[in-house]
């Protein structure tokens, strides 16, 4: 990338990597990638080579959501300069290979672009997710998918945070891109989910293309939710949960959480309050794969976020 004030320039945007199937139980990016692999057609654009990717065959195979351990947590610098060998995790192995074929992570050999599909049993409709606050690029393609998706609504969830980070499957190209689209069950289709995610990919993968014929995308603002903190169930001394998500808060994904407003209800109907100082803006709330990583849901914080206007780098 150059910046040249307030106009940033990048290089042609050439490879494009879809992941489904990093997690096995989430049917409509291993739908959509397999649909893809059979006829690539609808993803091809001029100019940009497009390759579909099923990421954890073996967990798509079981339907399950990994084998070993979470392969969109999997890519930390430790696992991928780990020596190869039977004896590591089947994700962790899976991580290596995947960082040789779209990375290597962080270097200039590593795809441009992945979009990485994924789905959530939150009511979180549609929702982009980005790892910083500086990509240009990313911040203009998510304004695009936006603006092409109205009346619809699409969030954008930030994750950067320095205390949260994540080693995701997408973070080994040079633009990362997650896509979360629910509410939808683990290991089950549904129709408007499925054209959702198909939806938001047509619109990312025609940004590419304009952003490679040359059009310049003038400075805008983006609306993200930023990770501010997790929260977990109430517990007792044995790691037991006590509590669950209260009605009140349920299905409320990215509705502001006042403070002293019903967050939890125990088993015996107690109700247990929000107690933050300021409101926050809850997300995955009650997601089904969290129990077991101790998280009922995140909070965020909304910001509006400053894009320069970015085109095609000439040279």
């Amino acid at each position: 990338m150059v910046s040249r004030g307030s106009l940033s320039c990048f290089r042609e945007i050439k490879r494009v990597a879809i992941f489904g199937g990093t997690h096995g139980n989430e049917m409509s990016g291993v739908t959509l990638v397999n649909m893809w692999l059979k006829n690539s057609a609808e993803v091809e654009r001029n100019g940009v080579f497009t390759r579909p990717f099923i990421t954890n065959p073996k967990a798509v195979e079981k339907c399950c959501r990994y084998i070993d351990t979470d392969l969109n947590r999997a890519f930390t610098p430790e696992n991928l300069s780990t020596p190869g060998g039977d004896g590591l995790p089947y994700e962790v192995q899976r991580a290596k290979e995947i960082n040789q074929i779209f990375g290597p992570k962080g270097s200039p050999d590593a795809y441009d672009v992945i979009f990485d599909l994924h789905n959530t049993t939150s009511n979180m409709g549609s929702t982009l997710i980005l790892e910083s606050s500086t990509d240009h690029f990313n911040l203009q393609m998510v304004h695009y998918i936006k603006k092409a998706m109205v009346p619809e609504s699409c969030m954008v969830l930030l994750n950067e945070h320095p205390n949260l980070k994540y080693a995701t499957s997408r973070s080994v190209a040079k633009h990362p891109v997650g896509l979360e689209v629910g509410p939808q069950p683990q290991g089950v289709l549904r129709s408007n989910i499925f054209e959702s995610m198909r939806t938001i990919l047509k619109h990312a993968l025609d940004f590419i293309e304009l952003f490679n014929s040359g059009v310049e995308f003038p400075a805008c603002s983006v609306e993200v939710f930023r990770v501010h903190e997790r929260m977990d169930y109430p517990r007792d001394t044995n790691g037991n949960i006590t509590a669950m998500v209260h009605p009140h808060l349920q299905d409320c994904d990215w509705e502001p959480l006042n403070p002293g407003d019903p967050m939890f209800q125990t088993f015996d109907g107690r109700t247990i309050l929000f107690e933050g100082g300021s409101p926050v803006y809850p997300t995955f709330i009650n997601e089904a794969a969290y129990y077991e990583k101790q998280q009922a849901f995140i909070t965020t914080r909304r910001e509006t976020l400053a894009a320069s206007a970015i085109r095609k780098n000439s040279k």
